[in-house]
Protein backbone atom coordinates (compact mmCIF):
# COMPACT_ATOMS: atom_id res chain seq x y z
CA UNK A 1 0.00 0.00 0.00
CA UNK A 2 1.65 3.49 -0.86
CA UNK A 3 2.12 5.48 1.37
CA UNK A 4 0.10 8.80 1.78
CA UNK A 5 1.94 11.82 0.65
CA UNK A 6 2.81 14.48 3.11
CA UNK A 7 1.58 17.80 2.74
CA UNK A 8 3.79 20.88 1.24
CA UNK A 9 6.20 22.42 3.34
CA UNK A 10 4.36 25.84 2.83
CA UNK A 11 5.29 28.69 4.71
CA UNK A 12 4.14 31.20 2.92
CA UNK A 13 0.90 31.81 0.22
CA UNK A 14 2.18 34.81 -1.68
CA UNK A 15 -1.28 35.47 -2.80
CA UNK A 16 -1.84 39.03 -4.55
CA UNK A 17 -4.59 41.59 -4.68
CA UNK A 18 -7.14 40.42 -6.75
CA UNK A 19 -6.85 36.52 -6.38
CA UNK A 20 -9.77 34.93 -6.00
CA UNK A 21 -10.49 32.06 -3.00
CA UNK A 22 -12.78 29.29 -3.33
CA UNK A 23 -14.25 31.59 -6.31
CA UNK A 24 -16.22 33.87 -3.31
CA UNK A 25 -13.78 35.81 -1.55
CA UNK A 26 -11.26 38.41 -3.69
CA UNK A 27 -8.28 39.05 -1.94
CA UNK A 28 -7.18 42.48 -0.72
CA UNK A 29 -4.47 42.60 0.81
CA UNK A 30 -1.95 40.63 3.44
CA UNK A 31 -1.84 42.07 6.82
CA UNK A 32 -0.04 39.66 8.94
CA UNK A 33 1.30 36.15 9.48
CA UNK A 34 1.89 33.62 11.98
CA UNK A 35 3.11 29.75 12.69
CA UNK A 36 -0.09 28.62 11.93
CA UNK A 37 -0.67 30.58 8.43
CA UNK A 38 -1.29 33.71 7.36
CA UNK A 39 -3.99 36.32 7.72
CA UNK A 40 -4.95 38.46 4.39
CA UNK A 41 -7.84 41.12 4.02
CA UNK A 42 -10.78 39.97 1.51
CA UNK A 43 -13.51 40.77 0.41
CA UNK A 44 -16.89 38.65 -0.08
CA UNK A 45 -17.59 38.55 -4.04
CA UNK A 46 -21.86 38.35 -3.49
CA UNK A 47 -21.95 41.16 -0.27
CA UNK A 48 -18.12 42.99 -0.79
CA UNK A 49 -18.43 42.68 2.77
CA UNK A 50 -14.70 42.69 3.88
CA UNK A 51 -13.27 39.93 6.52
CA UNK A 52 -10.25 38.63 7.73
CA UNK A 53 -8.75 35.44 6.14
CA UNK A 54 -6.70 33.11 8.36
CA UNK A 55 -5.34 30.68 5.62
CA UNK A 56 -3.10 27.41 7.34
CA UNK A 57 -0.22 26.08 6.18
CA UNK A 58 -1.12 22.52 5.42
CA UNK A 59 1.74 21.37 7.84
CA UNK A 60 0.42 23.19 10.39
CA UNK A 61 -3.57 21.78 10.39
CA UNK A 62 -3.42 18.24 9.90
CA UNK A 63 -7.01 16.95 9.54
CA UNK A 64 -8.00 20.55 9.80
CA UNK A 65 -7.51 19.96 13.93
CA UNK A 66 -5.39 23.29 13.83
CA UNK A 67 -8.34 24.88 12.69
CA UNK A 68 -11.12 23.55 14.42
CA UNK A 69 -9.14 24.51 17.62
CA UNK A 70 -9.08 28.22 16.60
CA UNK A 71 -12.57 28.47 15.36
CA UNK A 72 -13.79 27.05 19.01
CA UNK A 73 -11.53 29.15 20.56
CA UNK A 74 -12.50 32.44 18.73
CA UNK A 75 -16.61 31.62 19.23
CA UNK A 76 -15.83 30.73 23.26
CA UNK A 77 -14.23 34.57 23.37
CA UNK A 78 -16.39 36.01 21.22
CA UNK A 79 -17.32 38.15 24.14
CA UNK A 80 -13.87 39.36 25.09
CA UNK A 81 -13.36 42.89 23.35
CA UNK A 82 -10.42 41.88 21.71
CA UNK A 83 -11.00 39.05 19.88
CA UNK A 84 -12.20 39.34 16.10
CA UNK A 85 -15.88 37.60 16.30
CA UNK A 86 -15.47 33.89 14.07
CA UNK A 87 -17.70 33.68 10.91
CA UNK A 88 -17.24 30.80 8.94
CA UNK A 89 -14.92 28.19 7.65
CA UNK A 90 -14.21 27.51 3.96
CA UNK A 91 -11.08 26.01 1.91
CA UNK A 92 -9.57 26.26 -1.67
CA UNK A 93 -6.71 24.52 -3.91
CA UNK A 94 -3.58 26.38 -3.68
CA UNK A 95 -1.07 25.01 -5.90
CA UNK A 96 -2.69 21.65 -6.37
CA UNK A 97 -3.22 21.46 -2.56
CA UNK A 98 -6.10 21.71 -0.15
CA UNK A 99 -6.19 24.81 1.93
CA UNK A 100 -8.33 25.83 4.47
CA UNK A 101 -9.79 29.20 5.81
CA UNK A 102 -11.46 30.29 8.84
CA UNK A 103 -13.23 33.54 7.75
CA UNK A 104 -13.92 36.64 10.52
CA UNK A 105 -14.73 40.28 10.80
CA UNK A 106 -12.17 42.70 9.36
CA UNK A 107 -11.95 45.86 11.70
CA UNK A 108 -10.25 49.14 10.47
CA UNK A 109 -7.13 50.01 12.45
CA UNK A 110 -3.51 49.79 11.68
CA UNK A 111 -0.63 46.60 12.73
CA UNK A 112 1.11 47.70 16.07
CA UNK A 113 4.22 46.75 14.14
CA UNK A 114 3.44 49.31 11.41
CA UNK A 115 2.24 51.78 14.12
CA UNK A 116 5.80 52.16 15.87
CA UNK A 117 7.42 52.47 13.09
CA UNK A 118 5.68 55.81 12.13
CA UNK A 119 6.22 57.21 15.78
CA UNK A 120 8.86 59.63 16.62
CA UNK A 121 12.21 57.61 16.76
CA UNK A 122 10.47 54.55 16.33
CA UNK A 123 8.75 54.14 19.41
CA UNK A 124 6.51 55.25 22.33
CA UNK A 125 7.29 57.52 25.66
CA UNK A 126 7.21 55.22 28.41
CA UNK A 127 3.79 56.83 29.64
CA UNK A 128 2.45 55.88 25.66
CA UNK A 129 3.91 52.03 26.66
CA UNK A 130 2.43 51.80 29.67
CA UNK A 131 -1.09 52.73 28.06
CA UNK A 132 -0.26 50.18 25.18
CA UNK A 133 0.59 47.30 27.88
CA UNK A 134 -2.42 48.05 29.66
CA UNK A 135 -5.15 47.94 26.75
CA UNK A 136 -3.17 44.68 26.01
CA UNK A 137 -3.07 43.12 30.04
CA UNK A 138 -7.04 44.00 30.03
CA UNK A 139 -7.75 42.45 26.71
CA UNK A 140 -5.75 39.40 27.38
CA UNK A 141 -7.37 39.03 30.91
CA UNK A 142 -10.44 38.80 29.75
CA UNK A 143 -9.19 35.43 27.55
CA UNK A 144 -7.11 34.04 31.06
CA UNK A 145 -10.56 34.61 32.71
CA UNK A 146 -12.29 32.44 30.37
CA UNK A 147 -9.69 29.47 30.60
CA UNK A 148 -8.02 30.24 27.49
CA UNK A 149 -4.93 31.99 26.20
CA UNK A 150 -3.29 34.02 23.15
CA UNK A 151 0.17 32.20 22.59
CA UNK A 152 1.01 33.98 19.49
CA UNK A 153 1.43 37.69 21.00
CA UNK A 154 3.28 39.90 18.88
CA UNK A 155 3.31 43.41 17.43
CA UNK A 156 1.75 41.54 13.87
CA UNK A 157 -0.75 40.27 15.55
CA UNK A 158 -1.84 43.35 17.42
CA UNK A 159 -4.60 45.94 15.74
CA UNK A 160 -4.77 49.51 16.90
CA UNK A 161 -7.77 50.25 16.28
CA UNK A 162 -7.55 54.04 18.25
CA UNK A 163 -5.56 55.49 20.80
CA UNK A 164 -5.40 58.92 22.46
CA UNK A 165 -5.71 58.65 26.24
CA UNK A 166 -5.44 55.68 25.91
CA UNK A 167 -5.09 52.25 23.21
CA UNK A 168 -7.89 49.99 21.65
CA UNK A 169 -6.76 46.92 20.30
CA UNK A 170 -8.03 43.58 18.80
CA UNK A 171 -5.90 40.24 18.17
CA UNK A 172 -5.54 39.47 14.74
CA UNK A 173 -4.64 35.44 15.53
CA UNK A 174 -4.11 32.90 18.13
CA UNK A 175 -2.52 29.80 18.42
CA UNK A 176 -2.94 26.40 20.05
CA UNK A 177 0.61 24.94 22.05
CA UNK A 178 -2.19 22.81 24.41
CA UNK A 179 -3.63 23.26 27.26
CA UNK A 180 -4.51 26.55 29.06
CA UNK A 181 -2.09 25.94 31.61
CA UNK A 182 0.09 27.91 34.22
CA UNK A 183 3.11 27.73 31.54
CA UNK A 184 1.04 28.83 29.08
CA UNK A 185 -0.63 31.93 30.20
CA UNK A 186 2.58 33.02 31.96
CA UNK A 187 3.94 33.01 28.34
CA UNK A 188 1.09 35.45 27.00
CA UNK A 189 2.39 37.93 30.16
CA UNK A 190 6.00 37.61 29.19
CA UNK A 191 5.05 38.15 25.55
CA UNK A 192 3.12 41.29 26.48
CA UNK A 193 5.93 42.31 28.51
CA UNK A 194 8.09 42.07 25.73
CA UNK A 195 5.76 43.69 23.31
CA UNK A 196 6.03 46.53 26.03
CA UNK A 197 9.69 46.62 26.23
CA UNK A 198 10.24 46.63 22.48
CA UNK A 199 7.70 49.62 21.97
CA UNK A 200 9.77 51.89 23.66
CA UNK A 201 12.99 51.36 22.61
CA UNK A 202 14.31 47.75 23.68
CA UNK A 203 17.54 47.07 25.25
CA UNK A 204 19.25 50.43 23.30
CA UNK A 205 17.01 52.84 26.03
CA UNK A 206 16.49 50.61 28.68
CA UNK A 207 18.91 51.51 31.13
CA UNK A 208 17.68 55.19 31.20
CA UNK A 209 13.95 54.14 31.60
CA UNK A 210 12.12 54.99 34.82
CA UNK A 211 12.46 52.21 37.91
CA UNK A 212 8.38 51.99 37.17
CA UNK A 213 9.35 50.84 33.51
CA UNK A 214 12.49 48.22 34.88
CA UNK A 215 9.70 46.91 37.77
CA UNK A 216 7.51 46.20 35.19
CA UNK A 217 10.07 44.43 32.65
CA UNK A 218 12.29 42.83 34.96
CA UNK A 219 15.22 42.95 32.28
CA UNK A 220 12.82 40.46 30.85
CA UNK A 221 14.05 37.46 33.09
CA UNK A 222 10.98 35.42 32.66
CA UNK A 223 11.79 33.46 36.26
CA UNK A 224 11.19 37.40 37.58
CA UNK A 225 8.81 38.09 36.07
CA UNK A 226 6.42 34.71 36.33
CA UNK A 227 6.97 35.56 40.25
CA UNK A 228 5.42 39.05 40.28
CA UNK A 229 2.78 38.69 37.39
CA UNK A 230 1.18 35.19 36.91
CA UNK A 231 -1.09 36.61 35.16
CA UNK A 232 -2.65 39.18 33.16
CA UNK A 233 -4.98 40.21 35.49
CA UNK A 234 -1.93 40.26 38.63
CA UNK A 235 -0.37 42.51 35.52
CA UNK A 236 -3.44 44.71 34.99
CA UNK A 237 -3.99 45.67 38.84
CA UNK A 238 0.05 46.63 39.47
CA UNK A 239 -0.45 49.00 35.81
CA UNK A 240 -4.11 50.42 37.47
CA UNK A 241 -2.27 51.12 41.12
CA UNK A 242 1.34 52.15 40.12
CA UNK A 243 2.55 55.04 40.97
CA UNK A 244 4.78 57.79 39.37
CA UNK A 245 7.70 59.78 40.50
Amino acid sequence: MARKKPPPKVTTFRLQRGELLADKYQVLSRLGAGWEGEVYLVRERGTRIERTAKIFFPRRNPSDRALRFYARKLHKLRNCPVVIQYRTRDAFVHNGTKVSIVLSDFVEGELLSRFLKRQRGGRLSPFQGIHLLHALASGIECIHSMGEYHGDLHTDNVIVTRYGLGFELKLLDMFQWGPPNAENIQHDVYDMIRIFYDAIGGQQYYARQPQEVKDICRGLKRTLIARDFRSAGRLTRHLEKMEWL
